[in-house]
C-alpha cells in the first residue's frame, strides 16, 4: 500500500456581477469581435463591493467541503495561491481557515506564483499530507484580478476577471499496483526569472510602496506559453508512464483560446479533452484550473476514475502540470 493525496471534492465560487465583451466596449476603446478573434472571452465576473478574494476563497472551500461530506473541523492544511490577497500579511488562508471554523492550530499560508499558483500549491500540499504533517487540505486559487488592471490599457484588461476553485485532499492508503487507484500521481514544477518582465505587476511593497497594475508582453507571452506547456505535460506524462491518449481530461490555465488549442495540437490531444471556461469567466490567475476542474465536475464531463491532467502557467514565469486519478 502507498500513501497518497486524494481529491475528496470540489467547489467553486464567482462575483455577483457579470461584466459581458459589449459592456467593456461602453467603458474602453474596444469590441466583442477583437476580444474573441484574439482572446476567445465572451464574458467575465467582477468583485463588488464586499466582494473579496478571502470572501469568495471561502465560498468555495465550503461548497468543496460540502462536495466531500467533510466539516471545517476535518482541516488541518489550507494552502491558498493568489497574487491578489486581501493584505499584503497575513495570509489571506488565515483569514478563511478563521471564517470556515477551521480548529485553530492548523497549517494556512499563501503560495504567490500567480497562474501557476493552484498547481505549486496542490504540490506543496500533497508533500505535507504524504510526510504526515497533516491528514486532510484545502488547496485553493482565488483572484481579484479586476483590482489589479489598469483600465485603459485594452490589451490587458479585456482578459481577466476575479473568482475562486478548491479542492479538498485527503492522504489516504491506496494500492499502487492498481492503475486505477486514485491520487496524484506525477507532478512538475519549474520557474524561469529570466523572463520576468515578460509578464509582471509594475509596484510592490518593497519596490515603489504601491500594488502597482498588471503589464504584459503578449505575443512573448503567448510563444513561451505553449513550449514550456507542452515540455511539462510531457515531462509528466513520462514520469507517469501514460501517453497522452490515455488522459481522459486536459484542464488547463484558462488564458487565452489560442494557447489551449496550440498546445492541444502540440501534443496531440483533441480538443474535446481539454476542458474550456476562458470564454466565460476569463482569466482568472491562480482561480483558473480548480475552477474550471470544478465547472467539469459538476457538469458530468470529469467523473470518479478519469484521470485528469493540470497544467497552468504564469508570470515569473513559473508553469507546471500534475496527473491525477480521481
Amino acid at each position: 500500500m502507498t500513501l497518497r493525496s486524494v481529491i475528496r471534492g470540489s467547489g467553486s465560487a464567482l462575483p455577483a456581477r457579470a461584466v459581458s465583451n459589449a459592456d467593456l466596449a461602453t467603458m474602453i476603446d474596444t469590441t466583442d469581435e477583437w476580444i474573441v478573434e484574439r482572446t476567445g472571452i465572451r464574458n467575465r465576473y467582477i468583485a463588488g463591493e464586499g466582494e473579496t478574494t478571502a470572501t469568495l476563497a471561502t465560498e468555495a472551500a465550503r461548497k468543496a467541503l460540502d462536495a466531500a461530506g467533510m466539516a471545517p473541523g476535518d482541516i488541518d492544511l489550507i494552502v491558498l495561491g493568489t497574487c491578489s490577497p486581501d493584505q499584503t500579511f497575513p495570509a489571506t488562508a488565515t483569514m478563511v481557515q478563521h471564517a470556515l471554523g477551521c480548529r485553530p492550530g492548523g497549517i494556512a499560508f499563501d503560495v504567490a506564483a500567480v497562474c501557476s499558483g493552484f498547481l505549486y500549491g496542490l504540490a506543496t500540499a500533497d508533500a505535507l499530507l504524504r510526510t504526515g504533517a497533516a491528514k486532510c487540505a484545502l488547496v485553493i486559487g482565488a483572484e481579484t484580478m479586476s483590482r489589479l488592471l489598469d483600465w485603459e490599457d485594452r490589451t490587458t484588461c479585456v482578459l481577466f476577471g476575479d473568482g475562486a476553485g478548491a479542492v479538498v485532499l485527503e492522504a489516504a492508503e491506496v494500492d499502487a499496483s492498481d492503475p486505477r487507484a486514485p491520487g496524484i500521481l506525477e507532478t512538475r514544477l519549474h520557474a524561469d526569472g529570466a523572463q520576468h518582465d515578460l509578464l509582471y505587476m509594475d509596484g510592490g511593497p518593497s519596490s515603489t510602496g504601491t500594488v502597482g497594475k498588471v503589464r504584459m508582453k503578449g505575443r512573448e507571452v503567448f510563444r513561451h506559453a505553449v513550449v514550456n506547456l507542452a515540455s511539462v505535460l510531457e515531462e509528466v506524462l513520462e514520469a507517469a508512464d501514460c501517453a497522452a491518449t490515455d488522459v481522459d481530461w486536459v484542464v488547463p490555465h484558462q488564458a487565452n483560446a489560442r494557447i489551449l488549442d496550440a498546445t492541444a495540437r502540440k501534443l496531440g490531444l483533441p480538443p474535446e479533452k481539454v476542458v474550456i471556461t476562458v470564454d466565460t469567466h476569463a482569466n482568472t490567475s491562480a482561480a483558473s484550473v480548480p475552477l474550471a476542474f470544478d465547472t467539469a465536475v459538476r457538469d458530468g464531463r470529469i467523473k470518479p476514475g478519469d484521470l485528469v491532467m493540470f497544467e497552468a502557467m504564469g508570470g515569473g514565469f513559473t508553469w507546471g502540470a500534475s496527473l491525477v486519478r480521481l
